[in-house]
């Protein structure tokens, strides 16, 4: 008699990827600027332009906006979610984490060294 599967649970790395989405390149470089220039993240990818499509307040909306990748560590994301808020146009910007279950372990290693003195500049 064979055991019912388990849901699959990814391992812990304490790696983060941020997703974000800006209106337009300028705010999505400013906020990629700050990010590293605190050290909270070690890279962020600014994606082209895309079209979105959701509903919104009971009305179907669409607008322009600019994907943002942030590559950060767990322990960071609570200053970088403040940051995007405090940098962001929208009243609920979207903020999603997504844990890095694994990866190349010299580029995991090398944001952990890009992120871990966010005091030092």
């Amino acid at each position: 008699m064979s055991q019912p599967l388990q849901p699959y649970t990814a391992p812990e790395t304490g790696y983060i990827l941020v997703v974000t989405g800006l209106p337009d390149k300028a705010r999505a470089v400013l906020l990629a600027h700050k990010l590293i220039e605190e050290r909270l993240a070690a890279c962020v990818n600014i994606q082209s332009e895309c079209t979105s499509i959701y509903r919104w307040q009971g009305k179907m909306e669409s607008g322009v906006e600019v994907p943002v990748f942030i590559k950060t560590v767990a322990q960071h994301y609570s200053s970088v979610e403040r940051l995007i808020k405090s940098m962001h146009p929208y009243e609920l910007p979207e903020i999603i984490a997504v844990p890095i279950s694994s990866g190349l372990p010299a580029y995991l290693h090398w944001i952990s060294g890009e992120t871990s003195n966010p005091d030092k500049n």
